[in-house]
C-alpha cells in the first residue's frame, strides 16, 4: 500500500516538473514572437500613390442598338402583268419620278383602242340624236303653225310635241354615253400608264438608293406586289432602348457619338431626335431614336451600333484613380497621405461620376496624394513607404524642378 502511494506521488511530481520545464522553454519563444510581431506592426507598408486632381469629368453611358432608314418607299405596280424590264438593282441611286420598271402593256393598249372605238360609236350616236332633235323641232314648229291656221289638228300637235321631247331625251342619253365612254377611255389610258412603275415618293430628298430587289424580269406579278425597296440614308436613324434608370437623364437634342464594327476606328456624331413616351411592358425599356448625319452613306440600315451619351458633366471636380477607392465598414473612402509623407489617414468620401478609370469624389477641401496600391494592409494612421518612382516622389521632383 505504501509502495503504491509512493509511486503515485512520484508520478505527480514528474508531471509537474515536465509542465514547468515546457513553460520555461515556451516563455522566451513567446516573448520573441511578441517582439517580432510588434516590430512587424511598426514596419512601414510599401504603397503606390497618385495625386488628387481637379478638372472636368463626364458621366458617359453606352447603349447598344441598330440603324434604320429614315424613310423607305416600296415600289409596286398598281396593275397585274408580266415584268418586261427592271431598270435598277440594289445599291443604285433613284431619283423622284424616275421610271424603275415596265410591265407587258399589250393588253392595256388593246383596252385603250377598244375604249376609243366605243367613244367613236357613242359620238356618232350623239350626232344622230342632235340631227333627230333638229328634225323634231322643225316638225313641231311646222305643225304648230298649221294648227294656228286651222289646218292641223290638236292631236297632230300633241304627237309632234311628244316626238320633240323624246328626241331631247335621246340626245341627253347620247351625251351621257359619250361622257361614260370618255371616262372609260381615260381609265384605260391610266391603267396603261400604270404599266410604267415610277418612284413617286413624297417628302424627303429627291434622291434615294435601292435597298432590296424582290423580283426579276419575266415574272408575272399581281397588283401591289413589291418590286423594289427604296430607302433614304441621309440622315439615318439609330434606335436604342433604355431602362428607367437612364430614361430621365435623356432629352431631345442631346449629343451622341456612335461607333460600329464596320468602322472600328471612326466615330459618327449624332443627336437624340425622339424619345418614346411609353415603356415596352415585356422589357421595361423605352425606344429612343437618334438622328445621325450620313452624307457619305457609309452607315447602312441594320448595322449594329454603340451609342455613347453624356449624361452629366462637371467642369471642376475632385478626381482620383478608381484604384484609390476602398471600403471600410460599408463606407467608401481613400487613404490620404499625411503631410509628413510617412503615414496615411482614412478619409470617407461620397463617390460621384465614373469615367475611364477615374472617379469623382465628393470631399470638400481634400487634396494631396492618395494610396492606389497596398490599401489592404493599411488602417488609419499606418506608416507607409513610397518607392522613388511613385506618385508622391514624382510630385516632389516636379515641385523641385518647378522651383
Amino acid at each position: 500500500m505504501k509502495s503504491s502511494t509512493l509511486k503515485l506521488v512520484v508520478l505527480l511530481l514528474s508531471v509537474v516538473a515536465i509542465w514547468l520545464i515546457v513553460k520555461w522553454v515556451q516563455n522566451p519563444q513567446r516573448k520573441q514572437e511578441d517582439t517580432k510581431t510588434a516590430t512587424t506592426s511598426q514596419r512601414p507598408v510599401p504603397v503606390e500613390t497618385a495625386p488628387i486632381k481637379i478638372g472636368p469629368i463626364e458621366q458617359l453611358r453606352t447603349f447598344s442598338g441598330s440603324l434604320e432608314a429614315q424613310a423607305e418607299f416600296v415600289a409596286a405596280p398598281k396593275v397585274s402583268g408580266r415584268i418586261e424590264k427592271i431598270f435598277l438593282n440594289i445599291a443604285e441611286p433613284v431619283h423622284r419620278g424616275q421610271v424603275i420598271g415596265e410591265l407587258d402593256n399589250d393588253e392595256y393598249i388593246q383596252a385603250v383602242n377598244q375604249a376609243q372605238a366605243e367613244l367613236a360609236v357613242v359620238k356618232a350616236q350623239l350626232a344622230e340624236g342632235r340631227s333627230d332633235l333638229e328634225v323634231a323641232n322643225r316638225d313641231f314648229a311646222r305643225i304648230k303653225t298649221l294648227r294656228t291656221r286651222g289646218v292641223a289638228s290638236e292631236s297632230q300637235l300633241d304627237t309632234a310635241r311628244a316626238n320633240q321631247l323624246a328626241k331631247k331625251v335621246e340626245l341627253e342619253v347620247a351625251q351621257a354615253q359619250v361622257a361614260r365612254a370618255e371616262s372609260a377611255l381615260e381609265t384605260a389610258r391610266i391603267r396603261l400608264g400604270y404599266t410604267r412603275i415610277i418612284a413617286d415618293w413624297s417628302g424627303g430628298d429627291d434622291q434615294r438608293v435601292v435597298a432590296e430587289r424582290y423580283v426579276d424580269e419575266g415574272e408575272t406579278v399581281s397588283a401591289n406586289t413589291p418590286l423594289l425597296r427604296i430607302v433614304d440614308l441621309d440622315p439615318i436613324i439609330g434606335v436604342v432602348f433604355v431602362t428607367e434608370r437612364d430614361y430621365a437623364r435623356l432629352r431631345p437634342g442631346q449629343s451622341v457619338m456612335l461607333s460600329t464594327d464596320a468602322f472600328p476606328d471612326r466615330e459618327f456624331p449624332g443627336s437624340i431626335a425622339r424619345i418614346a413616351p411609353v415603356f415596352k411592358q415585356a422589357t421595361r425599356q423605352a425606344r429612343v431614336e437618334l438622328n445621325i448625319p450620313n452624307p457619305q452613306q457609309r452607315l447602312k440600315p441594320g448595322m449594329f451600333i454603340r451609342a455613347t451619351v453624356v449624361l452629366a458633366r462637371l467642369s471642376e471636380a475632385n478626381i482620383v484613380p478608381e484604384e484609390a477607392l476602398t471600403q471600410r465598414d460599408n463606407q467608401y473612402g481613400v487613404f490620404l497621405v499625411n503631410p509628413d509623407g510617412r503615414s496615411v489617414s482614412w478619409k470617407p468620401v461620397d463617390v460621384g461620376i465614373h469615367e475611364n478609370g477615374r472617379v469623382q469624389i465628393e470631399a470638400p477641401g481634400l487634396f494631396g496624394q492618395v494610396v492606389i496600391l497596398g490599401q489592404q494592409l493599411l488602417k488609419d494612421g499606418s506608416l507607409i513607404s513610397i518607392p522613388a518612382d511613385s506618385g508622391l516622389s514624382a510630385a516632389k521632383e516636379n515641385n523641385t524642378d518647378a522651383r
